[in-house]
């Protein structure tokens, strides 16, 4: 873990969070088509072909978010994040943690419950996987809402530091 605080975010950092962001993006809106695959896997039928091309390409880029995910963390235990901004109140500064906790967990957890559903074919754990989707949006709305805010109400440069890369 570093020492000093650094001021913002690497290129790596930056690059990777974008790339995270549009893949989870692309699970939210396409996600649901793996449904119907996987409920012919577990009543022991082959599903449709174009049903098994969604399939495979959700778990793919559910595969591709976790590794980047895990190289995201890695960075971030190396190089550290940048400070809360000064003044800042304690509970916003909790709120901050605890919404970048779950978000963490989410997509690390998430590929890794997809993963063990789709390829064991255990429709428990795919049930489980599923509930992640509403509590994914609920982080990403104040992630994002949080920046926002921090951007064009508080103007502090939070927003910037995941933009421009130091």
């Amino acid at each position: 873990m570093p020492t000093v605080k650094p001021t913002g975010y690497r290129l790596s950092q930056v690059v990777l969070h974008w790339v995270i962001a549009a893949l989870v993006f692309f699970q939210l809106i396409f996600g649901e088509d793996i449904g119907p695959a996987f409920d012919a896997y577990l009543e022991s039928r082959a599903p449709q072909p174009d049903a098994l091309l969604s399939a495979n390409i959700h778990a793919y880029v559910g595969i591709a978010i976790f590794v980047l995910a895990l190289a995201r963390l890695a960075l971030r235990a190396r190089y550290g994040a940048p400070p809360a901004p000064e003044g800042e109140p304690a509970w916003q500064r909790y709120l901050a943690a605890g919404a970048h906790l779950v978000l963490y967990a989410c997509i690390v957890l998430l590929p890794i419950s997809g993963a063990v559903a789709w390829y064991f074919e255990l429709g428990d754990v795919g049930e489980i996987h599923q509930l992640g989707k509403p509590v994914l949006i609920v982080v990403i709305t104040l992630h994002a809402g949080a920046a926002l805010w921090q951007h064009f109400v508080a103007r502090t440069d939070v927003l910037k530091r995941m933009l421009r890369p130091v």
